[in-house]
């Protein structure tokens, strides 16, 4: 969603905020701008339509001296894509200036407050009518701009990260948020504020984590040493808070390519490492135990627990899934796996002995924190999967599991999505073993495959020349189906939403028995069905299936266990995979969907690593 830098210091503004727009472009935007207080204490707003390539080239002839400002990348919910809209705003007299993550839900009342008091407006948007409210509130009120963000932040609903500069004062940057991300970096001498980590650890390992309704006040003076005059938090309410300074787990060399054309294939590669780190310390050097501390430390509220809920939004969802076949295999425990954006609305019914299982690669993402909450105030137990460390859903949950894979730079998940599936097969394989519900032998069995599995998708990552070759001739196809059984059905899903997010392909997964309820009359010439096939629970009846679709003279590019010659000999392409516990193939099936994913969008010239009006992290609803 919409990215937020801020800087105030010694340095140049201008070449920090732009830096940090530029690491901030993962999380997908329409428009960016800048405003900067030069050293005239003349306030200057410069934004552009499209990327922040298009917003330099615009500045590169104006003024843009000043060693404080702020920036912005939108991703556009009140009024369309364009320059007008982009932020910062200015309010009415140009003298304060706003950028904003998330969506004011009451801001049609607050404007037509406002335009009776004589304020008009230049945008369509929600973030206007918030600077025009503050700077109305200051005025109004005599107070400072602290004060005034509080009091104008009391009237809001909705979601915010905010910053905003005074032209008057032009020492101070005043900040807040709820529920959308904000972190401070602190560096040496200056500060520097982020809608995530990734524009601040170029610059300083120590940042503190802005909570709810907290309003963070920086001045350039006072910064080294942390001193009370160059960082003051307070609530909206102005209760003082003791900011917790932490140190970043981030390096700058994770946000680079590395080599690769693209971070999601460089994404895709990191995969044997990513789940490697995952599991160390987690699953023992023997290979034959797993522990997990979330687990271990909660242990009975998993065992008396008399139904698991799991929720989740787009790839978070396929992965919960997944975790769905192995928990009530493995645990014996009934599971449901609900979309955040529907749970959260339909008055779900939750008793205390629950458990509900929040995964999200960001930790921000604002329907799965919504639907937690409302599970918390319910009295059921909240574990999360997440990647991020010191997001907002860990902070909420009572327990969870990091994923530790390092940032996800590529809109599209990947290493994110099995990773997940690493930590919720290791939760499962840990709540089975300790209810006696499965066998020390199937236990064992599986811990030591989990492993192997780095080892093995290096193998199924040795075809990506092969994928990339035949890869070339489905550019024309408009429609494509994924089918798959049992624990690949999600994976046939999650096949499907890669090659719709970053080709604009239109593609669905179905369980491959349901092909015969509908999907069969859309089999032809012109339709390729990608069908998840290992060799393994109900391989027999999904062979069937591949026979009917070639009788319809479609065309099949087939995942399969190695050494499969049935399959190879009916499907137009095979890709294959070692074999393992049913339990494990999603890890490696869906290696070859990202990877054919990826490869159809570079031919296509889809821009990849951030495709068309699509977010990172969905912060807003």
């Amino acid at each position: 969603m919409c990215g937020i830098v801020g800087y105030i210091g010694k340095r140049k503004a201008y070449p920090i905020l732009i830096k940090g727009l530029h690491r901030l472009e993962y999380r997908g935007y329409d428009s960016a701008g800048v405003a900067l207080i030069n050293p005239a204490g003349q306030l200057n707003i410069y934004k552009a339509k499209g990327k922040v390539a298009e917003l330099e080239a615009y500045a590169a002839d104006k003024d843009i001296e000043g060693c404080i400002g702020i920036a912005h990348t939108r991703w556009a919910t009140h009024g369309e894509p364009n320059t007008v809209n982009a932020h910062p705003h200015y309010s009415e007299s140009e003298r304060l200036a706003i950028i904003h993550n998330g969506i004011i839900e009451n801001y049609a009342v607050l404007k037509a407050g406002l335009m009776e008091q004589g304020y008009t407006f230049k945008s369509d948007t929600d973030t206007e009518v918030l600077v025009q409210l503050i700077e109305y509130t200051q005025v109004d009120r005599h107070v400072d701009l602290k004060t005034a963000v509080q009091l104008a932040l009391q009237q809001v609903i909705g979601a915010y990260a905010i910053a905003v500069l005074d032209k008057d004062n032009p020492d101070t940057l005043v900040a807040a948020r709820k529920g959308s991300p904000l972190v401070v970096g602190i560096g040496d001498d200056e500060y520097f504020l982020a809608s995530d980590a990734t524009p601040i650890v170029e610059y300083t390992d120590k940042v503190i984590y802005i909570e709810d309704e907290e309003v963070v006040v920086l001045k350039s003076e006072g910064v080294k040493e942390l001193k009370s005059e160059g960082v003051e938090i307070t609530t909206i309410n102005n209760v003082t808070k003791t900011p917790e300074i932490k140190r970043l787990e981030l390096s700058l060399s994770q946000l680079e390519k590395g080599g690769y054309p693209h971070f999601m294939l460089k994404e895709i590669f990191e995969q044997p490492r990513t789940l490697t780190d995952s599991m160390r310390g987690r699953v023992n050097v023997r290979q034959d135990n797993i522990a997990l501390s979330g687990f271990i430390d909660n242990k009975d509220r998993f065992l008396n627990a008399k139904r698991i809920i799991i929720t989740a939004c787009g790839t978070s969802w396929h992965a919960g899934l997944i975790a769905m076949y192995a928990i009530e295999e493995f645990a014996q425990i009934p599971v449901e796996v609900e979309y955040s954006s529907e749970f959260r609305y339909r008055k779900p019914v939750i008793n205390k002995d629950d458990v509900v299982i929040a995964i999200s690669q960001s930790g921000e993402t604002a329907d799965t924190l919504a639907a937690i909450q409302l599970a918390k105030e319910k009295g059921a137990f909240i574990f999360s999967i997440c990647n991020v460390v010191g997001a907002s859903i860990p902070r909420v949950s009572d327990s969870g599991c990091y994923t530790h894979v390092g940032p996800e730079i590529g809109v599209a998940s990947t290493k994110a999505f099995t990773a997940q599936v690493v930590a919720l097969t290791m939760l499962a394989l840990c709540i089975g073993k300790e209810k006696g519900t499965m066998s020390k032998e199937q236990y064992l069995r599986i811990v030591r495959e989990l492993g192997q599995i780095p080892d093995k998708i290096e193998r199924v990552l040795g075809q990506n020349k092969r994928i990339a070759d035949f890869a070339k001739t489905f550019t024309y196809a408009q429609n494509f189906i994924y089918l798959g059984r049992g624990y690949n059905f999600p994976v046939a899903m999650e096949g499907a939403l890669k090659l719709k997010e970053i080709s604009y392909i239109h593609a669905e997964g179905y369980p491959a028995a349901e092909m015969k309820h509908g999907p069969i009359a859309l089999i032809s010439q012109e339709m390729p069905v990608v069908v998840v096939a290992p060799h393994c629970g109900t391989y027999e009846k999904v062979v069937s299936n591949i026979q009917e679709i070639k009788a319809r003279k479609g065309r099949v590019i087939a995942v399969v266990t190695e050494g499969d010659e049935l399959v190879s000999r009916i499907a137009d392409y095979t890709i294959e995979i070692p074999a393992t516990e049913e339990c494990l193939t999603p890890l490696l099936t869906v290696i070859p969907l990202q990877l054919l994913a990826y490869h159809i969008a570079v031919v296509k010239g889809c821009d990849v690593d951030q495709p068309r009006n699509l977010a990172k992290s969905v912060t807003v609803e």
